[in-house]
Parts: C-alpha cells; structure tokens; sequence
C-alpha cells in the first residue's frame, strides 16, 4: 500500500493573486496587439480611400486638362504622380517615392502599417459617373501606392506617404504599454485586498478548530450560506466535530461504565468470597463436630456457587461484547416455550406459570440453548418480581416475518424512568437488591436476542411488568437448510457462517438441557424489581 501523499500547502493567497494578474496581463496584451492591428489597419485604409478620391477625381478631368496640370493639381497635395500617356509619353510631377519614405511634404499624412498589398474591386465609380479602372493598389511600411487606367487609356500612379504612421503606432503602443502597467499595479494591491477579504472565513476556521483542540469542545463554524464552497468545507468540519465530540463523550461514558462495571463486579464477588474465606477459617481454627460443621460447610457451598454463577454471567456478557458464536438450528419454539414454562413450575412450586401458544408451529433458525437461557432469564426475573408466589404468563405469537415470546407477570412492575435502565449491566432496582440479583440477567438476554437479529423489550402492561422477546421466523430457503452453522459477529448483527465453538466451553453449566435448566434455577443474574 502506497503511503498518502502530502497534502500541498502552498500560499493560496499568493497563487491565486499570480494567477489574476497572469491573466489581466494576457488580456492586456491581447488588447494592444488588437488596438495596434486594427488602427494600423485604418489608417492605411484611409490613405488607400484618399488615393482613389484623387484618381476618380482625375478621371473626370481626362479630356478637358492635358497631363501636366492634372500632376500639378495631383503633386499639390503632397502626392508623387506618374501619368503614362496612351502615346508613350510619361509625366512626373511631386516629390520622388524616395522623398516620401523620409516624410511627406505638407500635413501629416494618413498611414498605416505597410509590408502588405491589396487588391481592391475591379472598378470604382465617382458621383460624375465616370468609370476608373483600378489595376492595382501596392505598397510597404513607409508607401501606399495606387496604380490606376484611365478611360483614355493612360496610366496614373500615385504615391503616398506612410512614413507616420508607424510613429502614430508607436505613440500609441507607448500609450497602451503605460496604461497597461498602471492597470497591472492597481489591479495587484486590489487583488491582495479583495484575496484576503474572501479568504478570511478560512483564518476563522483555524481558529476555530485551535479553540477545539485546545479544550473548546462545544466551538463550531455554523456557516451562514452552507452551499458555497467555503459553506460546504465549514459545514463538512462541523459535523466532523460533532463526530469526533459523539465519539469523545462515548469513549468517556464508556470508560465510566466500564470502571462501574469492575467495581460492581468487584463488590459482588467481595460478598461471597468474604463468607467462604470467614466460614473456611472458622472449618480450619475451631473443633466443631455434627450440625455446626455441616452448616458452615454448607455455606461456604452456597457462597462458593453464588460466586461461580456471577463469574459464569460476567463471562457470558464478555461473549455477547465480543460476539456470541452461535449454532442455529430449525426449531419450533413451542416445544421450547412449553419447556421453560415446565422447569418454572419445577423450580418455583408455588408461583402459577400459564402458557399460551398457537396450535400451528412457529418456526425459527436459532440456537435452541442460548434462547432458551433468554426465556429462563425473563421467567426468572418475574418469579423474583413476585417472590416466587406470584402469577406468570408466557405468550407466543408468530406473525408474517416475526415470533414474539412475552412474560408478564403480577408483580409490582418497573418505573417509567427505569424501563430502558435496567438492560444496562450491574443495574438493579431497589426490590432486586433484597433478592440478591446482580443486574446481569437482562442486559444477557437482549445480546443474545440481537444476535439472532432480534430483541428483549419491556413492554406496559396493565399489571405487573410486561417482557417480549422477538426473533426472525425461519424462511423457507432456510428450512432447506436446518443444519447449516453460522455466528454472529456481534450483537444485532447478521449471522455470518462460521462454524461455532464447542458448546461444553462455550458456557460451563449448559451444555445440556438438563445443565441449562440447573443454571437457571440457580441464577443469580437477572435484575429482580
């Protein structure tokens, strides 16, 4: 696995200034090559509409003024004129084109930038009416030169100056240039300006998250337009700390539950070790014969068992936190309701145990010992609630998808504010304590519940308290297949395959029905109200 890359950490200040100015210069410089092609353009242009101004306005003269005044009115405006005559003679009058490339007489000419020829539409017309056949319009950087038939069939030439019109582009590409550099100066300081203003909401959230990682916990960015992009990076850090805090606080609340736990556990186990370790030293250091050495031996029995059976609970809410490992098989939850319901009226004589199940079977995938233990755990729970003498009802309902297995008993039933307290380990109502449960009982029954994909709730009743166990009915595919293994990997989880453990360590004392029912009558763990 490749390592991650760093992350780049350069200025975004500085970058993003560099790169609006980049680009304000490219357009700058865009705009003066534009400005300078287009003018320079134009004014060639006009010196080109100026030369044919002259050579229709000459036309129009042909016949009625012989050639060598038409090129003395011609070389009057600063023009150098050829006339070549039908009959093979020539006039020239104004300066030489050689003159006009060191600057032409008189005014300031029209220019435009040379090195290029064009060849404009064959004929032009004056407003006389009379036709001028342009052949050809030439020239380079410093002359425009028009060359044009006249109806008498001689040939006129005219020269122009374009000599300023490069000086008239260079004027204005020292223009644009300045102009440039002051927008480019400007535009920098206001980009720093206008960077810093729309990245300050980035200083405030590492500010806020130093404020969080120095002790601020309840700190957050609360961003007024979560859809921009700053608004979508506050509102993605806020709840990554609402995440992080959830986390923080759980790990807390974990840890205190966990340290209560211990020393919970610690006290139970205190309790029967001191009566094992003071009825043993009484055994060892006094002479005692007949009924007080069977009573004492007697005890340290009981507190001994009492000690195992919470150190079996503790192991059995360890295996529901790492993942009860289960082995299901098809099995109709009749037979093990009306099993349960029979060892409670073994065990508790006198406590009035009515079942009421359907006649069809109900039948579920699950592993028959742990739900059987969930049922003797609830069973267990409300013959401690009536001290043995009470009235308990087991209900089975099969639904579409669902069995559900409800106790209810006669008892005086469980506080409001405590009904989902009493799943949490080592919790115990005040009736519980005189009865000597530990507060495992429930909170074994509803892991082992989730595992198989359903649950343990308390449920009002009218009377008394009222527990439901739900599981998952077998599906048909399922039912094809009664004696595939599977665990779950955690509680609530679905059942993966894997095969399970050997039941004999799986849980000590239940490895078969009869040590189930043992277990049972003898728990200590379920939280007794």
């Amino acid at each position: 696995m490749s390592a991650p890359r760093p992350l780049r950490t350069g200025s975004l200040r500085l970058r993003t200034a560099a790169a609006v100015l980049a680009l304000v210069a490219v357009l700058l410089l865009v705009l003066t090559v534009t400005v300078d092609v287009a003018l320079g353009a134009r004014l060639r242009a006009q010196i080109e509409d100026r030369l044919r101004d002259r050579a229709a306005a000459t036309a129009s003269l042909v016949g009625t003024v012989d050639d060598a005044d038409l090129a003395d009115r011609l070389s009057a405006q600063g023009l150098a004129v050829r006339i070549d005559g039908a009959g093979g003679g020539s006039v020239v009058a104004g300066p030489s084109p050689d003159q006009l490339r060191n600057g032409p007489p008189g005014g300031p000419p029209a220019g435009g930038p040379g090195g290029e020829d064009r060849t404009p539409t064959t004929t032009t017309q004056d407003a006389t009416g009379v036709t001028v056949t342009a052949s050809e319009v030439s020239g380079d950087d410093d002359l425009v030169t028009l060359r044009s038939t006249l109806s008498d069939g001689s040939v006129l030439t005219l020269t122009a100056s374009a000599a300023g019109v490069q000086d008239t582009l260079v004027q204005v590409r020292w223009v644009m240039g300045l102009a440039s550099a002051a927008i480019l100066l400007l535009s920098a300081g206001a980009i720093v300006l206008v960077v810093r203003a729309t990245l300050r909401p980035l200083d405030r959230v590492s500010q806020v998250a130093r404020s969080i990682g120095a002790g601020e916990r309840e700190r957050r960015l609360n961003p007024t337009r979560p859809d921009t992009e700053i608004g979508r990076v506050a509102t993605a850090l806020d709840d990554m700390l609402d995440d992080v805090v959830g986390a923080e606080n759980a790990a807390v609340a974990a840890e205190a539950r966990l340290r209560a736990f211990l020393s919970d556990a610690a006290h139970e186990l205190r309790t029967p070790v001191a009566g094992i370790r003071a009825a043993a030293d009484t055994l060892v250091r006094a002479d005692l014969d007949g009924p007080d050495r069977e009573l004492l031996a007697a005890h340290v029995a009981r507190e001994a068992a009492r000690a195992s059976r919470l150190v079996d609970d503790l192991l059995m809410m360890a295996r529901v936190d790492r993942g009860l490992e289960l082995a299901p098989v098809r099995t109709d939850l009749r037979t093990l309701v009306r099993a349960e319901a029979e060892r409670a009226r073994l065990l508790h004589p006198s406590l009035s145990v009515r079942e009421r199940i359907p006649d069809a079977a109900v039948p579920a995938l699950v592993d028959a010992q742990r739900i059987a233990q969930v049922v003797s755990n609830l069973v267990e729970n409300a013959a401690r609630a009536t001290n043995g003498r009470g009235e308990v009802t087991i209900d089975l309902d099969a639904s579409a998808d669902r069995a559900t297995v409800s106790v209810t008993d006669d008892g005086p039933g469980v506080p409001a504010d405590e009904r989902e307290r009493i799943f949490e380990r080592m919790v115990r109502l005040d009736a519980a304590r005189s009865t000597g449960g530990v507060g495992l009982g429930l909170p074994i029954a509803r892991g082992i519940a989730r595992a198989h994909g359903g649950d343990v709730q308390y449920v009002s009743a009218v009377r008394g308290a009222r527990f439901e166990l739900q599981l998952p009915l077998a599906s048909l595919s399922t039912a094809e297949a009664p004696d595939a293994p599977f665990a779950a990997a955690a509680p609530g989880a679905p059942l993966p395959a894997k095969a399970p453990a050997s039941r004999a360590e799986d849980e000590p004392g239940t490895g078969t029905r009869a040590g189930h029912a043992r277990a049972g009558a003898a728990s200590d763990s379920t939280p007794a109200r």
